[in-house]
């Protein structure tokens, strides 16, 4: 489904990104892990279009999308969540998630004037989404509530629903254990886990908690220095010497 190939980010001297190559095959979840500074969310920045990559080659779906946007990428089923939720804090929850699916009739002046009742048609039905979205979070008691006052845990639950309202095919999560009590975050997984084996979306996730990671993730890809040291099932990552070096400054024989 997505392919990097020798992805380079350079700020001026610095590479963030520095040679990344990897495959994301379809209706996986990808864990992406390596130490603070390793260049992962940079390395989500280019994919989802919020940086063009100094040098390297995207493709999704077998198509160079490398100069592309992140609007552009969006209409593609291509769509990320931030580690800290980019809620609209005054609308309810309800409202957040009909904000989503795009070219809504009622975004245009003229169709408000001459195409009314299309317009609320699309309504009712972006409406009625939108509710059942929320039930398949756990979150309608919540519906009406603006988003500005949910808990950290719920937000991310949202967050992942504004996903659910699109026809996203690749969904990178950034840090979704990022700030949730224990509870949410045994309810997130559970969600995560269904759209991936009941209505087949692919992830790529990247997060610290190696619970999680451990739970959900095959295969786990593990950056530092903005490079990939190692990419394979869970087991065969946590003991590699390389990835224990990047995260603890030690290898298997220092830590014996």
């Amino acid at each position: 489904m997505l392919e990097l190939d020798q992805l380079v980010m350079d700020f001026s001297g610095f590479k963030a990104v520095n040679g990344c190559t990897f495959r994301v095959e379809e209706g996986s979840i990808t864990g992406l892990i390596g130490p603070n500074g390793a260049g992962k969310t940079t390395l989500f920045n280019l994919i989802a279009g919020a940086l063009q990559p100094t040098s390297g080659t995207i493709r999704f779906l077998g198509e160079d999308v490398t100069p592309l946007a992140s609007h552009q990428l969006f209409h593609k089923g291509l769509v990320r969540t931030f580690q800290i939720p980019h809620e609209f804090h005054k609308l309810t929850a309800l409202e957040n998630l009909m904000m989503v699916p795009p070219a809504q009739p009622g975004e245009s002046l003229l169709s408000n004037w001459f195409s009314w009742g299309r317009v609320k048609s699309t309504e009712v039905d972006v409406e009625k989404k939108a509710y059942e979205t929320l039930e398949f979070l756990e979150l309608t008691h919540i519906a009406h509530q603006r988003a500005g006052n949910l808990s950290g845990g719920q937000k991310k639950l949202l967050e992942l629903g504004r996903t659910m309202m699109t026809s996203a095919k690749l969904v990178l999560l950034d840090e979704p254990a990022a700030g949730v009590n224990r509870t949410l975050l045994r309810k997130l997984e559970s969600k995560i886990e269904l759209l991936n084996k009941e209505r087949g979306y692919t992830f790529i996730l990247i997060e610290h908690d190696m619970e999680m990671i451990e739970k959900l993730c095959d295969p786990v890809v593990c950056m530092a220095e903005g490079k990939v040291l190692i990419q394979g099932d869970f087991q065969t990552v946590r003991s590699n010497p390389q990835v224990l070096e990047a995260y603890l400054g030690e290898t298997t024989g220092d830590a014996a």
